[in-house]
């Protein structure tokens, strides 16, 4: 058999799949040579066939007895290209009927709704999350509209994300497809992931695949890094604010040989000052350091069909807050003054290997395997946690077609460990939650594609947990593309999880309150599983208005809770319980958008948000606490046209108001110390300018909260940080006021 040059994917896409295929990228035949977006791509008198992306860019699977490959797109020319091997293809069509003197200029968008997927996903780019100081993953999503970002307490500055209105540990949060933020690192996890190692992220709403795994309820976030061979040889970038954070990202990348790329990234941050700017007494950020190492090994042989990652990284994270006089060497665990630290060591060791059959196109296998530990010491005020997690995790993924490239499979089994040394030292509570949690899962997903106007994947595993015993989790997407520009998509789908009710919510530890966990018949601290359904509805509708484009959508998600862990504040100011849902739990999420080209490279991303969130406590059912009913979001974008030698300006402007929020119960605390039934409502502007000066030098000013919103009372019996009426964890607003910063950019290409 004559030898075929294979051709395998460089980075590893959700199902880890690899097939023998044609690649290439069509563009229009203009002087702009703009790429389209959705073109037909299909072997002659065949049934197979793809459409390009949002790059212009498509695979189609090949072999040698494909020799026609048709390419149209309305507007503009049929083509039929004559093709010999599987070489990549770079083809232009001609409008057709041509028009003189037009010009065509049109950018990538950094936030994208894909309309090629089947589920509801939105990709945001490298370049998206330089719109904002997105110093580490959980303050990436400043400017998208499908995420909200919450502080989680008054003390350690954590921002909190929510989507669906559900809180991060009901997401998969996956990095390359492989579970990162879960179990000990559910707090502060997001924070260990700086963002100029980010590629991409896509943000999946609802159900997310039964490949990754069964504890998806509210949707799936999956980062993307830089690839070793996409990498530049050389990057940095140097941070500094106003609230004394300073940042230093290096990568360096290599090419060792034409199978090997190595790439190393190197990140230290830390705040040196002490910041009390709402005069409490405490201090409104942490003082910080961390040091996070990363190396990135690629192999790609592409006359054998083998593709692999090997990842080796080591972060090291120590956070001090508390009062302005505390001093941890001579205050720690005391009642000099109100102090806390936060130690977390981390290493994780992660590979990815696949396999293309040379001589079975469309067929292939993947394994992906992680080994990560997880060290915390942490203790606050006189109140102690900690807690060690190892955890060992596999994913064997088969993937085939069946009779023809409509109808796709993939299939594998899937191994998790995790061991728990946890201990826990709060009110009521003194004593450690160790334990070892595994399970064994097997999973099959078809996806049925027509190549036009309707596409499903429908999915299911079965899993045997140590505790939460064997179950089925299915999942189902579909999309329908009912008339041109629009797209209609439905999701379905269970999860199942157990919760870490103290890691998820280490903000409490920064209180007075008493801990009770009322149930102990449960194989979780007591407590059962918690089991959701989750149904989701979105459509888009692309148009031209004004003669510019536009689109609008609305989703619709709701999740229904068969049992919750329902961490209930509405008892006492003085408690925090703990108690298997007797009842109803559900969240509903309608979301709205609306996006418009102003002007050429000014574009407005505008959305509003209500939220339906409410739960059966032992005192009824109310709305769950410091979630806003109501949200607006809107986003300002404007660059100025690329000069011959790169100049460019850029300008970004962001408008976040928040509605009302249900508080948790103060009633019973002196009147210094209560809060009203709902907090204000209120707005948080942040901005952004950018010059570049070339294509590999830039410099960046920026500003968040530039309103200087700040909460009143961020911290309740803060005269008396021992009392009984202390708590730091009713944030509702930002603590710090303005903050304005600076930084650059710097390339070696």
């Amino acid at each position: 058999m004559q030898k075929q040059l294979l051709l395998i994917a460089l980075c590893f896409v959700s199902s880890f799949s690899f097939s023998q295929e044609l690649k290439g990228k069509i563009t229009e035949a203009t002087t702009a040579n703009q790429p389209l977006l959705g073109a037909s791509i299909q072997w002659l008198n065949t049934q197979i066939g793809t459409t390009t992306d949002e790059n212009g860019e498509f695979s189609i699977p090949y072999n040698s007895e494909y020799t026609q490959l048709v390419i149209s797109f309305v507007g503009f020319e049929t083509d039929t290209l004559t093709v010999n091997s599987s070489e990549y293809i770079k083809h232009s069509l001609t409008q057709t009927k041509s028009l003189d003197e037009v010009v065509i200029n049109k950018e990538r968008k950094s936030l994208q709704r894909s309309n090629l997927q089947t589920a509801n996903v939105s990709t945001m780019s490298s370049k998206e999350l330089l719109k904002a100081a997105c110093c580490n993953l959980a303050e990436s999503f400043e400017t998208n509209p499908s995420i909200d970002v919450n502080f989680s307490d008054a003390l350690t500055g954590t921002k909190q994300i929510k989507m669906l209105g559900l809180t991060s540990p009901y997401l998969m949060i996956t990095e390359e497809n492989i579970p990162s933020v879960r179990g000990a690192s559910q707090a502060y996890g997001l924070s260990f992931t700086p963002g100029t190692w980010v590629e991409s992220i896509q943000i999946t709403k609802g159900a997310g695949s039964v490949i990754n795994g069964f504890e998806s309820i509210s949707g799936q976030i999956n980062t993307e890094l830089i690839k070793p061979v996409n990498d530049i040889p050389f990057f940095l970038n140097v941070y500094g604010s106003t609230d004394s954070r300073f940042e230093l990202n290096t990568h360096f990348n290599k090419k060792v040989s034409d199978k090997w790329a190595t790439s190393l990234f190197v990140h230290g941050n830390t705040r040196v000052s002490k910041n009390d700017m709402n005069d409490d007494g405490f201090l409104d950020n942490p003082l910080a350091k961390q040091i996070n190492v990363l190396n990135r090994w690629q192999y790609t042989d592409l006359e054998k069909g083998w593709v692999s990652f090997i990842n080796f990284r080591y972060m090291n994270d120590d956070k001090q807050t508390g009062e302005i006089d505390f001093d941890k060497d001579r205050d720690k665990l005391t009642t000099n003054y109100w102090g806390s630290e936060i130690k977390t060591q981390r290493y994780d060791v992660s590979a990815k290997l696949g396999y293309v059959f040379p001589d079975m196109p469309y067929q292939s296998i993947g394994l992906q395997t992680a080994f990560n530990g997880h060290d915390q010491e942490s203790y606050f005020g006189l109140n102690q946690y900690d807690i060690n997690q190892k955890s060992f995790y596999s994913n064997l993924i088969f993937s085939s077609i069946i009779s023809n490239t409509l109808n796709k499979f993939s299939a594998g089994l899937n191994f998790t460990y995790d061991q728990y040394d946890e201990f826990v030292g709060v009110p009521n509570i003194s004593k450690d939650f160790d334990r070892i949690d595994n399970s064994v899962g097997a999973f099959f997903e078809y996806t049925y594609d027509n190549t036009t106007n309707f596409s499903l994947v429908a999915g299911a595993r079965v899993d045997n947990h140590n505790r939460l015993g064997t179950f089925v989790t299915p999942r189902l997407h579909m999309k329908y593309i009912p008339w041109e520009r629009a797209t209609l998509r439905a999701s379905a789908g269970r999860g199942k999880r157990s919760a870490n009710i103290f890691a998820e919510n280490q903000q409490l530890f920064a209180s007075s309150r008493v801990f009770d966990v009322l149930n102990t018949n449960g194989k979780i601290y007591g407590l059962d599983a918690e089991i959701a359904w989750n149904y989701g509805l979105s459509f888009m509708q692309g148009f031209t208005l004004f003669n510019r484009p536009a689109d609008v959508s609305v989703d619709f998600y709701r999740t229904d809770f068969q049992n919750q862990a329902v961490v209930d504040l509405y008892a006492s100011p003085q408690q925090a319980l703990f108690y298997n849902l007797n009842g109803s739990s559900y969240a509903n999420s309608l979301q709205l958008d609306f996006n418009y080209e102003l002007a050429t490279h000014f574009n407005l991303r505008t959305a509003y948000k209500y939220y339906e969130i409410e739960t059966d406590y032992l005192s009824g059912s109310a709305q769950r606490p410091l979630q806003a009913k109501h949200r607006f979001f809107a986003n300002l974008a404007y660059e100025t046209h690329i000069a011959e030698k790169g100049q460019q300006w850029k300008f970004d402007f962001t408008y976040n108001w928040l509605g009302k929020q249900q508080l948790p119960n103060t009633l019973s605390n002196p009147e210094a110390d209560r809060l009203p039934e709902f907090s204000p409502a209120f707005a948080v502007m942040n901005a952004q300018i950018t010059r570049t000066f070339s294509s590999t030098f830039e410099v960046y000013v920026g500003g968040e909260n530039i309103g200087n919103y700040k909460q009143d009372k961020a911290i309740l019996g803060a005269a008396d940080p021992f009392g009984t009426n202390f708590d730091s964890s009713i944030t509702y607003a930002p603590i710090f006021g303005q903050m304005y910063y600076a930084g650059l950019r710097f390339k070696i290409k």
